[in-house]
């Protein structure tokens, strides 16, 4: 099974919905903010795409954060807050082959589709 996991009002989740439903790609969507997170999810999920890759810091969200915050953000801190805020977490995060993808391009999704 293939799942595509985000935030459903997200433009790039709409874009990459929409070129997997052009492909006849069947998936299964994950929405953080309604199906929730799990910090085991998080966890697996860092180990292979890096939680520099998953932190999304051009959201609002991130934005948000003090500057002392954003200067010295790590691992764990990072993890702590796309925990408590999933909308830091860049999007979209797709799970094909027990793999994990960030992010959204109609060329990028070709060639994980391609293999």
């Amino acid at each position: 099974m293939i799942y595509l996991y985000g935030i459903k009002n997200c433009d790039t989740i709409k874009k990459a919905k929409a070129w997997l439903d052009e492909h006849q790609i069947e998936f299964q969507f994950h929405d953080y903010r309604q199906d929730g997170l799990t910090r085991e999810w998080l966890e697996n999920t860092e180990r292979q795409l890096g939680w520099e890759l998953m932190l999304n810091k051009k959201g609002t969200t991130f934005r948000q954060l003090s500057e002392e915050q954003k200067n010295n953000i790590d691992k764990s801190s990072a993890l702590h807050l796309m925990l408590e805020f999933p909308a830091m977490i860049k999007r979209p995060i797709l799970n094909h082959q027990q793999q994990y993808f960030c992010g959204f391009k109609p060329q990028q999704y070709q060639e994980i589709f391609a293999q």
